[in-house]
């Protein structure tokens, strides 16, 4: 009901209050510039009573202890050093520590397959990475299986995986 009130009286005083700053005398205009005075206080000080906590906002994910069994796409893939390939995607609030990835080359080309959680059946090739978070992002470097420049392919869909 408060905030009700002040939002009636900003709707009537304000305006007759600036009609006094032009148009009235010096005394009504000192009495116009208390009254602008005497709102802005008080939509502050409601502004204040209303939200006590300050907002925080986080930019980081939080994580949690258990994780989710995920099949994570792939953002961007880069070769580094030809020895080691890096990929990165958006970091969920259920990532793993570790991701399966399971790398097979042809030509110039690597196909990536990414696996986070209990991964079943026998998947010969795979290798055990750790997934690292940092401003929502998650990444991980693997070992390439022999040194080249390559060409990253999504294993699940064909795409060509971009490059940062």
């Amino acid at each position: 009901m408060l905030a009700i009130s002040l939002g009636l009286a900003w709707l009537v005083l304000a305006p007759l209050s600036l009609w006094v700053l032009v148009r009235g005398h010096n005394l009504a205009r000192a009495g116009a510039v208390a009254v602008l005075v005497l709102l802005e206080s008080g939509t502050v000080a409601l502004a204040d009573a209303l939200d006590p906590e300050p907002v925080v906002v986080s930019h980081t994910m939080p994580r949690q202890a258990e994780c989710a069994e995920s099949a994570p796409v792939p953002a961007t893939a880069r070769v580094v050093r030809r020895r080691s390939l890096e990929l990165t995607w958006p970091a969920s609030a259920t990532e793993c520590d570790t991701a399966k990835v399971l790398l097979r080359p042809k030509g110039h080309k690597l196909r990536v397959w990414i696996h986070e959680g209990p991964l079943t059946g026998v998947h010969p090739g795979v290798t055990t990475v750790p997934v690292h978070v940092n401003g929502g992002a998650a990444s991980l470097r693997v070992p390439l299986p022999r040194p080249g420049a390559y060409r990253a392919i999504d294993g699940r869909t064909n795409h060509r995986i971009p490059t940062p």
